[in-house]
């Protein structure tokens, strides 16, 4: 059966016969009492089931409510309304891509082809034990390769990636659309590919080839979902070295990586300093901090509020995907990408249209900005794989007690694989669960004393605090980095960055000397240099890729 050809209204009419009950046939409820509200979460999916399902984001369009109106008798109007309604073409748009998903998904499924072209594809049939106590029976890994590895195998590169990047980094024969990192690996380039050979891989967890949320679970023929374990960026290393391993790669030239490849960057060295020879990290940390965390929770509860998330299931026919939820999720992470500088030179406060009245849809110029960028997202990566992948940069600690924690979990978890036991539903021991108490105010530094008792001098704003910032990062995250003392490294940072701020990439710089490294080159660009904030590492082939190229010699 194959998807016809419909039109936005038509699309409508078929989309609210195909998830909307007959609103004739229901009860008319005007409110509900107190009583009768559901209060647990089982209650509540069954009050759910008894009353129309879970409700739908935007279900009523202003074009939809008027013609119900025109159906049903209306009280005579004495006046006119004092002004007119206002259009909502963004919320349109919406409904009319739902209605498209929705007609497609009865014939081919809901899932679009997230796929950037040819890949080879590496297939690990060991099991894999994950850091939180979870275990993918076999996976696999897309890669792409440029370059030709020498004799000794000596000259390879591990390129990271981004969070949605895909192993694309460079056009190849097989798939001449241009890589993500296009202008900075080739013949001659900042990774010379006439010196190197280059791997880069999708990520574990994501969805451009590579085993994720999207792939079958070998044990049972149906999707992961949110069955898929708990990741971490060691589990991803490591399952590129089980690759690095496939090809006869005994030691690597250089770990390279930007953002979240800049700490995948970190811990492949640390994880495996005898293999890794020098390390790169752009735009990355040693240890997630609160401001990013809070950035991407951001982003997982819009994606995790549409409804059509269905708490993961959406892979079945007749299903949509939550593209609303996605778009808006990818909205919030431009805007920690790019810096505000760029955009008052870029967008100032000038609208789309200066001629027409405002509007609460997309309207001034940053906003349809925005808007293009969440449009040109939503359907191009799993929202599942967002999350996962996402949690895993929150989760980065290359702190000690961290990894010792991560190794002791492992363990704990071959032992129970030995024994025959099977992880019950919900284990802490391989998925997230929420803390037993809420959240309460953390006293602070000297919040135990009053203003009359703080010390002389002692300033009550948090200035203070942001300076010891720079002076000496936690002993703990030193002793982490010890494994790194003999790894020649480059850490790099751009002042305009709000995502992943200058100072993280000096904390690292500064742990790394103390951990023992006589070795670090630290460059930090500053606003004159770069105002492009986060993506600075995208854009700028002249200082970026300049210090790459110099420190790979």
């Amino acid at each position: 059966m194959k998807a016809q050809n419909y039109g936005a209204k038509a699309l409508r009419r078929l989309s609210t016969t195909l998830v909307r009950p007959n609103s004739e046939s229901l009860p008319r409820i005007t409110a509900a009492p107190t009583s009768l509200l559901p209060t647990s979460s089982n209650s509540l999916h069954h009050y759910r089931q008894q009353h129309g399902g879970a409700r739908k984001l935007h279900s009523q369009s202003a074009r939809r409510s008027a013609q119900q109106q025109q159906q049903q008798p209306q009280p005579q109007a004495t006046t006119e309304a004092s002004n007119p309604a206002m259009a909502f073409p963004c919320l349109d748009a919406l409904e009319t891509r739902s209605a498209k998903l929705e007609a497609r998904s009865l014939s081919t499924g809901p899932e679009p082809a997230y796929t950037t072209g040819a890949t080879e594809v590496f297939r690990s049939a060991e099991p894999l034990l994950l850091d939180w106590g979870g275990r993918l029976p076999s996976f696999d890994l897309a890669y792409e390769t440029w370059g030709t590895l020498n004799a000794d195998r000596s000259n390879a590169i591990l390129l990271h990636t981004g969070l949605s990047a895909s192993s694309h980094a460079r056009s190849t024969p097989r798939n001449p659309q241009p890589g993500w990192w296009e202008k900075f690996v080739g013949p001659g380039g900042c990774i010379d590919t006439d010196r190197y050979f280059v791997i880069c891989t999708n990520v574990l967890g994501g969805c451009f080839g590579s085993t994720g949320p999207s792939s079958v679970d070998p044990a049972d023929g149906r999707r992961y979902a949110t069955r898929f374990p708990i990741l971490t960026l060691e589990d991803m290393v490591r399952a590129q070295f089980r690759l690095l391993d496939h090809l006869g790669i005994g030691s690597l030239y250089a770990s390279v990586g930007s953002s979240m490849g800049g700490m995948q960057s970190l811990a492949a060295g640390a994880l495996f300093p005898e293999r890794v020879g020098r390390v790169v990290s752009i735009s990355g940390c040693a240890r997630s901090h609160p401001y990013s965390i809070a950035m991407r929770h951001t982003q997982r509860q819009v994606l995790m509020m549409d409804p059509n998330w269905n708490r993961g299931f959406y892979y079945e026919p007749g299903r949509v995907p939550p593209h609303a939820g996605m778009k808006l999720a990818r909205e919030i992470a431009t805007v920690t990408y790019r810096s505000g500088p760029e955009w008052e030179q870029r967008f100032g406060r000038r609208r789309a249209d200066p001629a027409k009245p405002p509007a609460l849809c997309p309207d001034f110029l940053i906003e349809t900005y925005l808007d293009h960028a969440g449009e040109k997202f939503c359907l191009t990566y799993d929202p599942n794989s967002l999350l996962y992948v996402s949690k895993a940069m929150d989760l980065f600690d290359l702190g000690r007690a961290s990894q010792v924690a991560a190794a002791d979990r492992r363990a704990a978890r071959d032992a129970q694989i030995r024994r025959g036991e099977a992880p019950q539903a919900n284990d802490a021991s391989c998925s997230l669960t929420l803390p037993d108490l809420p959240y309460s105010e953390q006293p602070g530094p000297g919040d135990d004393k009053s203003e009359g008792e703080k010390e002389p001098g002692a300033s009550s704003s948090s200035s203070s605090s942001l300076a010891a910032i720079d002076v000496r990062p936690p002993e703990d995250l030193i002793s982490g980095l010890v494994a790194l003392r003999d790894t020649p490294t480059l850490v790099m940072g751009v002042a305009s960055d709000i995502l992943f701020p200058a100072w993280q990439q000096r904390e690292v710089a500064n742990a790394l000397r103390l951990a023992g490294n006589r070795n670090v080159a630290h460059v930090e660009l500053s606003e004159e240099q770069s105002m492009f904030g986060h993506d600075t590492f995208l854009l700028d082939l002249k200082h970026v890729g300049g210090a790459v190229k110099d420190f790979l010699g």
